[in-house]
């Protein structure tokens, strides 16, 4: 079974074809992604509508260049899947209505995939894939979730943010900074030149009896510094800042994994979404994890962001786990905003 999935929920595009044998760990044959990074940098942040558009311009020409990849044709694909929410509305269409009209005229039956179930799944294409049950930590985007999970579609919140998230703490602390977009990896390169011990930021929720988490008075902290510092401050102060705020965030994600272990009694921790690609976070979990026996899986760092492989692979192991069945009557809507936690069984 060869499945092409796409993936067009906020600034990425991305196609990927998955072949999943019976009974085998399904197999990424090719991969593109298109990241609108530079054409978003003018205006410090994604525009919906230009997202949309340039969705538009790309979808297509990256199928022709995964399908040339693979050395496979249209006509062997057998499952069309797309990103079906949450994300931006208008980009979401894009999306699903190019893989939906595509399996129309292929008289292929499609797949409407969850784009947080596509980050949580996405280990299982690395070289050391997990096994259930595990805890997944998921830092993607405006999502910061701790799961339990015990099988394709069999998932429990353990704990997730009140207010910002993990993603959104870096991207406003670097812009508070005055780095550039995207502020996360800005902030982490710039943290590397800092002394993450100069300021004392708070760690919202860390010594409470809870797993959710809360970033929102870690950002106003350092909007405080900043203040504190005025205007045409010297970079080695900024680079102190930049790394105390990732101290800071990496510290809190570190800390509730773990009380998400010994809450759950597993001995595995799965990281998936963008922040999973910092270096630090990487660095101190997997420190603190070998300390007491626990198994870490990470995506590969190139399916960290948004990507289509995601998407095609978390079709295929709901297939093959029965926990949803691909449709050809090729009508489509998008959950713009939708909970993991309320994913259901057979939602197409």
């Amino acid at each position: 079974m060869l499945i092409l999935g796409f993936e067009s929920s906020c600034d990425e595009t991305g196609v990927a074809l998955v072949a999943a044998d019976h009974g085998e760990r399904p197999r990424l044959l090719a991969h593109a992604l298109h990241s609108q990074v530079a054409m978003h940098e003018a205006y410090g942040g994604v525009v919906p509508e230009l997202a949309s558009r340039d969705h538009i311009r790309r979808a297509l020409p990256l199928t022709r260049q995964v399908l040339a990849g693979a050395g496979r044709a249209l006509a062997d694909v057998d499952v069309v899947a797309y990103t079906r929410g949450p994300g931006l509305a208008g980009a979401l269409l894009v999306g699903s209505a190019v893989a939906c009209a595509l399996a129309a005229a292929l008289d292929r039956p499609v797949l409407g995939i969850h784009h947080l179930e596509g980050h949580l799944l996405s280990p299982f294409l690395s070289v050391d894939p997990p096994q259930f049950p595990f805890v997944a930590l998921l830092v993607s985007g405006g999502h910061t979730q701790l799961m339990r999970v015990d099988g394709v579609g069999d998932y429990e919140l353990l704990g997730e943010t009140i207010d910002d998230a993990a993603g959104e703490a870096f991207d406003k602390s670097a812009k508070l900074l005055g780095l550039g977009y995207p502020g996360g990896p800005a902030l982490a390169r710039l943290a590397e030149f800092g002394d993450p011990t100069a300021y004392a930021l708070p760690r919202p929720l860390l010594h409470r009896d809870t797993l959710d988490f809360s970033f929102a008075g870690l950002k106003t902290a350092v909007r405080t510094q900043i203040l504190k510092l005025g205007e045409g401050v010297c970079e080695q102060p900024r680079a102190d800042l930049a790394a105390a705020t990732q101290a800071a965030i990496v510290e809190v994600l570190v800390k509730k994994s773990l009380a998400a272990l010994r809450a759950t009694g597993l001995q595995r921790l799965v990281v998936a979404g963008g922040v999973g690609a910092n270096r630090s976070l990487r660095s101190q979990l997997d420190a603190a994890c070998a300390k007491r026996g626990v198994r870490v899986h990470y995506p590969e760092v190139s399916l960290c962001t948004d990507n289509g492989a995601m998407i095609a692979l978390a079709a295929a192991m709901r297939l093959q786990a029965g926990r949803a069945t691909a449709r050809r009557d090729h009508a489509f809507d998008v959950q713009p905003r939708w909970p993991l936690a309320a994913l259901d069984v057979g939602v197409p």
